[in-house]
């Protein structure tokens, strides 16, 4: 299932094929083997992320079937995300928890998606690759020896890896395009 895109991802859910709860379980544990090589995540939200599926999987199973119903993804750790750590790559913030959502976390969140956690990056976005964070340099996935670029590394990192089919990230000086 790791290898399948947001689109095959969403038929197959869609299709009945397999759960979010399955898929989600499957991705959690690719996560836990691989990256801790890579450095691309910050935080995971396990717990969250299988209440999230079982809850689109409830909402499958009640006749909604919306495109993002239950497809997972990540977060860049500079959006906020109620309740769980946001740090932007940074010391000054490791235990800072969101009182809100950001806007794309909410839309995303309203449209059904699955949170595996927050993705590493420079810290405060202000770097081009991916070393500055707090939390340790993000590798390549495909060159280990390599950053994966851009202050949005981690959420790259992880869809590369193919940890998840999908992260947000920001672009302010070309670290998505």
């Amino acid at each position: 299932m790791h290898q399948m895109t947001l689109a095959e991802i969403a038929r197959g859910l869609a299709d009945k094929k397999f759960s979010s709860e399955e898929l989600t379980r499957v991705l959690l544990s690719r996560i836990a083997t691989l990256d801790p090589q890579l450095n691309s995540f910050i935080s995971l939200t396990e717990d969250l992320a299988i209440t999230q599926a079982q809850a689109a999987d409830a909402r499958r199973a009640a006749g909604e079937n919306g495109p993002l119903l239950g497809a997972p993804l990540a977060h860049k750790d500079l959006f906020c995300t109620q309740g769980i750590r946001t740090s932007c790559g940074s010391l000054m913030l490791d235990n800072f928890k969101a009182p809100y959502d950001a806007t794309v976390v909410s839309r995303l969140a309203s449209a059904g998606t699955v949170t595996l956690g927050k993705t590493n990056m420079d810290e405060f976005a202000m770097g081009s690759a991916n070393e500055s964070s707090h939390y340790g340099a993000v590798k390549n996935p495909w060159n280990l020896e390599c950053v994966p670029g851009g202050s949005s590394g981690g959420s790259a990192a992880a869809v590369a890896a193919r940890l998840l089919p999908a992260a947000t990230g920001t672009d302010t000086g070309g670290s998505i395009r």
